[in-house]
């Protein structure tokens, strides 16, 4: 069965102890069963109280950040490339202080429009950095997923098909593909085939509409997708993510340009999410 997660900016912008709290305990009520939080800055997360947050309202619970451009191991500069370790190193003990089992996102570069391709020597970086980072992680038991996204948001993953060459390179058995159909409505050519070209290495799967609002109101084929879920027998979590003005992070909200207010119910949104996933998958055939 497919765990059913949410992203935490549904509900908040931050992760102060109230925030926390609000976002914990309104994921569990609208009956998902993991929250994905946000850790863009992993100093600024209580570990312990989001641990027993987690705990007294029986959710598991994943890690998610971009990097920056002062801090991106996609860098040719040493010191870049150096301080985008840190900042992963930081998360992952994040990760394994909330007892969470899986840290993804744009791990691989900075989140945010890049002026050239990637460099060959940026791409070694990559792959050292990132196979140093699962190291660490599989002795802790932590699952590494690279999100492919869309060519405004990194140079180094655009198609699935690149994401399994890179982590064919990485050589880490714990490092997974993971795939966001807001960015496959724009990259790929449906949305099976990057299911299909992932197989086993498909670890972690993102729900969000093209405009990212409520689901089923824009241009996703999302029968497609939980049909091709269904072929390859796909046991991972399934994540709703959707960004509104309504709920700001200032770093966050400004590097995926969230601009504009897409909803402001966010229980009425959550909701309706969690039921469109559910008939979905057991709609597929």
């Amino acid at each position: 069965m497919n765990k059913i997660g949410l992203h935490a900016s549904v509900w908040v912008g931050d992760w102060s102890a109230d925030s926390a709290r609000t976002a914990v305990e309104s994921t569990a009520k609208a009956g998902y069963d993991l929250i994905e939080i946000p850790a863009l800055d992993p100093s600024s997360i209580d570990t312990k109280l989001t641990r027993q947050l987690l705990a007294d309202n029986g959710l598991d619970a994943g890690f998610s950040l971009g990097l920056r451009w002062d801090a991106d191991i996609s860098s040719t500069d040493p010191e870049v490339v150096k301080r985008g370790r840190d900042l992963l190193a930081g998360a992952l003990t994040t990760t394994v202080e909330v007892g969470a089992g899986y840290l993804g996102g744009v791990l691989f570069s900075t989140l945010g429009k890049y002026p050239a391709p990637l460099d060959p020597r940026g791409r070694e970086n990559v792959v050292r950095s990132l196979a140093s980072l699962a190291a660490d992680a599989a002795d802790a038991g932590v699952t590494i997923g690279l999100e492919v996204v869309n060519r405004y948001e990194s140079n180094v993953l655009n198609t699935a098909e690149q994401a399994v060459a890179l982590i064919e390179d990485i050589g880490a058995d714990n490092v997974v593909v993971h795939l966001d159909t807001y960015h496959m409505n724009i990259e790929e050519q449906d949305f099976a085939t990057p299911v299909e070209r992932t197989g086993a290495k498909l670890g972690y799967v993102h729900i969000g509409e093209s405009h990212r609002g409520y689901l089923g109101t824009g241009t996703i084929n999302f029968p497609q997708l939980f049909s091709a879920l269904k072929r390859a027998d796909y046991q991972g979590p399934i994540t709703f993510e959707s960004f509104s003005s309504a709920v700001v992070n200032p770093d966050l909200s400004n590097n995926l340009a969230v601009w504009r207010n897409l909803w402001s119910d966010s229980t009425d949104l959550a909701t309706h999410a969690h039921k469109f996933i559910v008939d979905g998958l057991a709609a597929a055939s």
